[in-house]
This record gives C-alpha cells, structure tokens and sequence, in this order.
C-alpha cells in the first residue's frame, strides 16, 4: 500500500513525519525543530533510522549521499543517487514508501496530534468554518501545507 497521506519534506514545511526523508542531522537545518517536535534527541534519531535500517532493505544503499536509503528523501524530490540504487536493487517506490511509512511510525509513532491552533488558522485564513477547516487537515493526513493548497484551490473554485 502506497502512503497516501505522505506529508512535504521537512525541509518544505511537512510535519514530524517527513523525518523518515531526512539526512542525518549534521547541519543547521529545520531538521532541529521537527525533532524538538517529536521529542528525540539527535543521537536517538541516529540509532532509530539505522536499527531500521538494520532489519529492512532500507538498510542497503551502497552509492546514496550516506550509504542507506534510510537518509533518502521523498520519490517526488529528484535524486539520480537513490533512483539508481533503487533499480539496482529491483525496489519500486510502492515498496520504497511502505517501507519509509513504517519508519516515520517508528520515529513519531501513531499519536494523534494537537491541531486545534492549525485549524483555527485555517478557518481564518480561508474563511471558512472551523469544522471545514478539521475535515480538509484530516483529509491531508494532519499536513497544514497540503491543507493550505486544498483549501486555496477551493477559494480559487469559487
């Protein structure tokens, strides 16, 4: 199954859960705060990404910028790096994203999270009701920047 609900890279503004498209932390990026958001240290991160790593074919990546396709961004984000390795290794993007999926579980779990100033940035800036507002975030799977769009091109419909 592919992760349809899959948010931006973090780099872009996506949620706690695009961390399983991350690089390791070893540079001043908004990688920072999404982990303060998670409530994992650096180092934990480390451990949690390659002990996946380490049981799934996540783990392989012999050519990609850090060696593991652990590291490895989003399908939608061009990286003849990955994209060689992946052939290479006779993986789709289905499987490569389930497995990415599961990881982003493994890193922020299932917990629900906290969207009421979200929504009620949402209702504002669009001008529409709140509850309009909870149905379109849960639609794009908690992803305030998906969210935006749809409500944009509802606005643009109009």
């Amino acid at each position: 199954m592919v992760w349809e609900d899959s948010p931006s890279h973090v780099c872009r503004g996506g949620d706690k859960r695009a961390l399983t498209f991350c690089c390791p932390p070893v540079k001043p990026c908004p990688i920072v705060f999404a982990l303060e958001e998670a409530g994992i240290t650096p180092q934990e991160y480390i451990e949690i990404k390659e002990k996946f790593g380490a049981k799934t074919r996540l783990g392989e990546g012999d050519g990609t910028c850090f060696g593991s396709l652990v590291w490895c961004c989003k399908p939608s984000k061009p990286c003849p790096l990955r994209d060689m390795v992946l052939r290479r290794m006779d993986m789709s993007h289905d499987e490569y994203m389930d497995l990415k999926h599961q990881l982003s579980q493994e890193l922020v779990g299932h917990e629900p999270t906290n969207n009421e100033e979200s929504i009620k940035a949402l209702a504002d800036a669009f001008d529409v009701p709140e509850e309009e507002a909870s149905q379109v975030l849960s639609e794009c799977g908690n992803d305030l920047k998906t969210a935006m769009k749809v409500l944009r091109m509802k606005n643009l419909e109009l």
